[in-house]
């Protein structure tokens, strides 16, 4: 199998990958331009909603500034579909040898999701060394990442789940973490009213957070 490179070479410099939930298809190019305006390229659609391909479609067709990706991909079906739609990129919450080939086949970047050390090097064997930690404060948070370097230096994380622009800088700080995905620059009423120009301001200060 060829190597195909980790999602973090996509966007080295965005510490932050904005976790992005769209219940309306329309919203998505708007929600995008305001993300790339603030400074986070990186953009993970999650493929929870009926929205969601649509979502993908229309960013990668419509804002060329972003780098759009699928998250929530838990099956072989869901991971064609999302390239399909035009994913660059692709996030699973876990993952299996089945999801594992699935995600491979696709010839894109992907992130499949760890919470124990047992899984990072059931990965590692595999030769993947790009992976996200989920749910990163339920499964240990900054604690359980930092004891994980030592041992596991070759494994760079993009811990997501409850990460908050409070806890975000003591994550970056680690050495073996590559950004951190998070929903707080997404605050639910800014989306329920289409404040693009607060999401907008929203992610400049999360884009700040490492230089």
């Amino acid at each position: 199998m060829p190597s195909i490179p980790g999602p973090f070479a996509l966007a080295p410099h965005s510490p932050v990958v904005p976790v992005v939930v769209v219940e309306d298809a329309a919203d998505a190019v708007p929600l995008a331009r305001a993300l790339v305006a603030g400074g986070l390229p990186l953009i993970e659609i999650t493929l929870r909603t009926p929205a969601a391909l649509d979502a993908v479609r229309a960013v990668a067709a419509e804002v060329p500034e972003a780098v759009v990706g699928a998250g929530t991909v838990v099956s072989a079906a869901g991971a064609v579909d999302a390239v399909r739609a035009g994913a660059r990129f692709l996030v699973s919450p876990g993952c299996s040898a089945r999801l594992l080939g699935a995600l491979r086949e696709t010839g894109v970047p992907f992130l499949p999701g760890v919470s124990t050390a047992s899984e990072v090097l059931g990965l590692l064997e595999e030769g993947v060394t790009e992976m996200k930690f989920f749910p990163a404060e339920a499964a240990g948070g900054v604690p359980y990442l930092k004891s994980l370097a030592g041992p596991l230096p070759q494994a760079r994380f993009c811990p997501t789940g409850g990460v908050s622009a409070a806890s975000a800088p003591a994550y970056l700080a680690l050495p073996n973490v590559a950004c951190v995905g998070g929903t707080w620059m997404l605050p639910p009423d800014a989306l329920a009213t289409r404040d693009w120009p607060r999401i907008e301001s929203l992610a400049r200060q999360a884009a700040a957070l490492r230089g």
